[in-house]
């Protein structure tokens, strides 16, 4: 049992958990655009995630303690090296365009890590910023990118989805910050540190029903009755679910109600397309 344990661990640990749930957001892109799969872009995004989430959680640790680490985090290191190379090989089959934006989006996981400027706090530190960065380049990767390497052309469609995709992120990290609120530095003004756990829990269920809202709005912009009826049943479920996480979330939890099942939502939304066939 023992051995399951660090296995699910190093699984989460590891941020392949995460990159799951990225993929399945593009995954997800791809079926609402009706893009053929993509697999430069998906790996890309897959192994760039796995990089990018292991070098902001360990590059300072790894830095300071280089010849102190634990054998997992060895392991954790070698992943997040052959994720790189293998991140960078999908990324020279993108499109053109798409790796300039690819490009964006990795600058600013290194300015999140690492100061802009000696002696400076990175973005990660920024006061009340690092919310919105985050939501930010997960709406760039798991949205932009797909759509701009399948050189979809940008309608008010991919406008509107752009702001759903960015407050239900949004709702996603509340969680995440809500949870953390008692190891989260003061200084960092999360949501739940400025405004209150209850707000904040308030401020979440409003952002969801924004978010339904605007795809009851897609919907009636629509012909396909029958399939855009399915996706709305699909948007109320993935809402009612992460609303209860966002209700019954509170500091006590453990670090796997937010590091493996809230980020199993977006895998858990991907597999019921795939069970609802392709409806979208």
């Amino acid at each position: 049992m023992q051995f399951l344990k660090k296995i699910f661990d190093f699984y989460v640990n590891s941020s392949i958990h995460v990159a799951l749930s990225v993929y399945s957001l593009v995954r997800i892109t791809q079926l609402v655009f009706h893009i053929s799969e993509d697999n430069p872009t998906i790996y890309f995004v897959f192994f760039g995630t796995v990089f990018g989430y292991n070098f902001v959680k360990y590059d300072r640790i790894v830095r300071i303690q280089r010849f102190e680490i634990s054998p997992q985090l060895k392991a954790i290191v070698i992943i997040s090296f052959i994720s790189f190379l293998a991140a960078g090989y999908f990324f020279f089959q993108l499109q053109s365009i798409a790796q300039v934006f690819g490009f964006v989006f990795l600058a600013i996981t290194f300015l999140y890590t690492l100061p802009l400027f000696p002696n400076k706090k990175n973005a990660r530190n920024w006061a009340g910023i690092k919310i919105y960065i985050v939501a930010f380049c997960w709406v760039g990767v798991t949205l932009v990118l797909p759509i701009i390497n399948a050189e979809i052309p940008i309608t008010f469609d991919f406008y509107l989805k752009c702001v759903q995709q960015f407050l239900l992120i949004f709702v996603l990290i509340i969680i995440f910050e809500i949870v953390d609120l008692q190891s989260d530095d003061s200084h960092l003004k999360t949501v739940p540190q400025q405004i209150g756990v209850e707000r904040t829990k308030i401020l979440g269920l409003v952002l969801l029903w924004v978010y339904f809202v605007l795809e009851v709005f897609n919907f009636k912009s629509h012909g396909q009755i029958k399939n855009q009826f399915c996706t709305l049943l699909l948007q109320l479920i993935i809402v009612k679910i992460i609303a209860a996480f966002l209700v019954f979330s509170n500091q006590h939890r453990s670090k796997y109600y937010t590091s493996f099942w809230v980020e199993s939502i977006p895998i858990f939304w991907f597999f019921l397309i795939l069970m609802f066939g392709k409806i979208i």
